[in-house]
């Protein structure tokens, strides 16, 4: 018989097997200090049977920045269950349990990363962002220099190394970037401690975690992280540079380090797999056909306070409507909620006024980031306008001035 409970501390090494076997990862000979330290026992929710670890899925506890603010948020991580127990509902549980300590937490909405897109829309989940990765062949591709503002590159420097070694000025410089770009998390020492990490098994081949921090004057305004991949043929060399992450205060910073990537000796590859869907890269490039861009899913939301959710974010244009919410799967989270908010303020209530649209958790979620459009919602038959306009005038309040960018997995 199947039971279902919290986690303790010593149910990582179980829960962490059962995760490897579920995902197809061979977990032998591998370290797993940095990752079990980010293990939350009491956010767990198991199923076992006898005592056996069959089923699992997590919640890690960050913030979440979402348009105009920062908000705490349930990060859902782990989810597995065993190859032998599948088809008997145990996700379904699990999911659902997870969804309602979420909420009663306070936490006002829960995300996270897909292995199969398919599954968590049942949930009331909705994919909020995308990505794009790009294969850059940087013997086509380059900054177009006739883009450029020379001018802002000067006083501009760039110090490299290995990425320990400028853990405090990209901690920092992360810190300053965060509140302003939607998708972006959290990262107490716990998690730079596994963002960094660099054990063999992490470089699937490539050579250590490098940073290149740019300086303006003595003040450090971006940074990149990356790996090299040598590589040799019948040509020459045919090196590649794996890029993990860039993120930068300035325009000019972005411009530099950019530069810096496509320009290492050695090397004709630039891989990036988790660009945002607004990359500036695209708008520098001489030929963007040449960034091998391709788009893909990212952060999936799910909406369990509607109104901490909207209150908590702000709107790109004053707005003041309506919204019939539907959640089937937690009845207590829908309802009919006034939005009114704009550039500086947001409240939401319940209320008994007439509905102007009309929507499920999930379509809401989908917008809720800023990074789809509510238009679109509607065109897919996901939005129903029960006022005429309402769709035209609400739609522009929720757009934000970046696109949402989840640039880890989690």
């Amino acid at each position: 018989m199947v039971t279902f409970r919290a986690g303790v501390e010593g149910d990582y090494d179980e829960v962490n097997q059962l995760v490897q076997r579920t995902f197809l990862n061979d977990g032998a000979g591998r370290e797993w200090d940095e990752e079990r330290a980010l293990f939350e026992p009491a956010r767990s929710v198991l199923a076992v049977d006898g005592d056996q670890v069959v089923g699992h899925v997590g919640t890690y506890t960050r913030e979440l920045t979402v348009p105009g603010g920062v908000l705490p948020a349930g990060f859902v991580t782990c989810v597995a269950v065993a190859g032998t127990h599948r088809r008997r509902g145990l996700a379904s549980t699990m999911l659902t349990r997870q969804l309602g300590e979420i909420r009663d937490r306070g936490e006002a909405l829960a995300v996270l990363w897909a292995s199969e897109g398919s599954i968590y829309g049942r949930y009331g989940y909705g994919l909020a962002s995308r990505r794009l990765s790009f294969e850059i062949d940087r013997r086509e591709a380059r900054l177009d220099g006739s883009r450029l503002d020379k001018s802002r590159l000067d006083g501009l420097r760039l110090q490299a190394g290995p990425a320990a070694r400028h853990r405090a000025q990209v901690t920092d410089l992360y810190e300053q970037a965060r509140p302003a770009r939607p998708g972006f998390a959290s990262r107490d020492a716990r998690w730079w401690d596994y963002r960094l990490a660099d054990q063999a098994w992490h470089r699937d081949g490539a050579g250590p975690l490098q940073a290149v921090v740019c300086h303006d004057g003595d003040t450090p305004v971006g940074y990149a992280l990356y790996r090299f991949r040598s590589s040799w043929d019948g040509s020459g060399p045919n090196g590649e540079v794996g890029v993990m992450e860039t993120v930068t205060t300035t325009p000019a910073a972005y411009t530099v380090l950019w530069d810096f990537l496509l320009n290492v000796d050695l090397t004709r590859k630039v891989g990036f797999w988790l660009g945002a869907l607004d990359e500036p890269l695209q708008y520098l490039a001489n030929d963007p056909r040449r960034l091998g861009m391709r788009l893909g899913d990212g952060l999936w939301a799910r909406l369990l306070d509607v109104p901490a959710a909207l209150s908590g974010r702000r709107y790109a244009a004053e707005v003041d409507v309506v919204l019939e919410v539907a959640d089937e799967l937690l009845p207590g989270s829908g309802g009919v909620f006034r939005l009114r908010g704009g550039p500086d303020h947001a409240t939401c209530e319940p209320t008994t006024d007439a509905p102007d649209l009309r929507l499920d958790t999930s379509a809401l979620a989908a917008v809720y980031l800023g990074g789809n459009s509510l238009g679109s919602l509607a065109a897919a038959g996901r939005v129903d306008e029960l006022h005429p306009g309402a769709v035209a005038a609400t739609a522009p309040a929720f757009t934000w001035t970046r696109a949402p960018h989840a640039l880890e997995i989690f």
